[in-house]
């Protein structure tokens, strides 16, 4: 059973950053992509970032510029590293793995913007 586990959620103040990790319990060179995605209260669940096996990316227009997707193979690891956060960016954000024929979701981290 492949498992996602996110970590480093937390309260920021507008202006600050934070990183998010997603650590699989498989090796993530063997999914197709991976990502994060967040849901904001009464909002339905949108697309932050997505990364590719061989590495390309893909951002929402409202994190361009700011948030970044990386991956690290060896520690089966993938990252969001969030600049210049908004209150606008405050949801539970989720860590994605597109699987031939599956998708896979982690339990989520909740990610606070405010002052």
């Amino acid at each position: 059973q492949v498992q996602l586990v996110e970590s480093g959620g937390g309260l920021v103040q507008p202006g600050g950053s934070l990183r998010l990790s997603c650590a699989a319990s498989n090796r993530i060179l063997s999914f197709n992509s991976m990502g994060w995605y967040r849901q904001a209260p009464g909002k339905q669940r949108e697309l932050v970032a997505v990364i590719t096996s061989g590495s390309f990316t893909t951002y929402a227009d409202s994190v361009k510029g700011r948030f970044t997707i990386s991956r690290d193979n060896a520690k089966n690891t993938v990252y969001l590293q969030m600049n210049s956060l908004k209150p606008e960016d405050t949801a539970v954000y989720y860590c994605n793995a597109a699987l031939t024929g599956r998708v896979l979701w982690g339990q989520g981290a909740q990610v606070t913007v405010s002052s």
